[in-house]
C-alpha cells in the first residue's frame, strides 16, 4: 500500500551534513510536504517550536543536545507545542541498553544505521497508522512502552508478578 506523506511535515536534527541531506532527501522524494531541518539538538528544539512538525527524526550522538536530550526536551518542558510528537531516533548502535535507554526517554521508535528508504517509510507509516498510547506519571512522559497485547489477558495488572494487596 502507497502512503500518502504530502500533508505531512518532519523536523530532521542531524549533525552530518551528507546523512542530514540524505534523509531530508529521501523524504522529499517521498513526497513528504514539509521537510524542517537541524544540526543538533538545541536548534531542533528552538526549530520544533517555531514549525510544530508531525514527526521528528533525530540522531543520537550530536552536541550541544544530542537526540535523547531533545527527546526528554520535546517530552518534559512546558513550551513544548507538542509533548506527543512521535520521535524516531537514529543511531549506529543497537545494543538492548541503548534501545532501553531511548525507550526510556519518550523515543518512539528506533531506527539503525545504515537504513533504507524503505526503512525509514516503515517507520513513518508505523508512527502515523499505529500511534501509541502516552503515559504521563511522575517519573515518565512518552509513549507507551508497551507494544504487545496480550490475548489472554482478562485483569487489570499487565504483568504476571503483578500482586494486590487488599489488607
Amino acid at each position: 500500500m502507497a502512503f500518502n506523506f504530502k500533508k505531512l511535515s518532519v523536523l530532521v536534527v542531524e549533525d552530518t551534513i551528507p546523512m542530514r541531506k540524505l534523509i531530508a532527501s529521501v523524504l522529499e522524494s517521498m513526497d513528504v510536504g514539509a521537510v524542517y531541518k537541524a544540526e543538533h539538538g538545541e536548534q531542533g528544539f528552538e526549530r520544533f517550536k517555531k514549525h510544530n512538525p508531525d514527526i521528528v527524526i533525530a540522531d543520537w550522538h550530536m552536541a550541544p543536545m544530542n537526540g535523547i536530550e531533545l527527546t526528554r526536551e520535546i517530552r518534559t518542558n512546558l513550551i513544548s507545542p507538542n509533548r506527543m510528537v512521535p520521535v524516531i531516533l537514529i543511531t549506529g548502535y543497537s545494543a538492548i541498553e541503548r534501545v532501553a535507554e531511548a525507550r526510556d526517554a519518550g523515543v518512539t521508535e528506533f531506527l539503525v544505521k545504515p537504513f533504507s528508504a524503505n526503512d525509514l517509510a516503515k517507520r513513518l507509516a508505523y508512527v502515523i497508522n499505529k500511534p501509541r498510547d502516552y503515559i504521563d506519571c511522575e517519573a515518565y512522559f512518552g509513549p507507551d512502552r508497551r507494544r504487545i497485547l496480550n490475548s489472554k489477558y482478562k485483569g487489570p495488572f499487565r504483568r504476571e508478578n503483578d500482586k494486590i494487596d487488599f489488607k
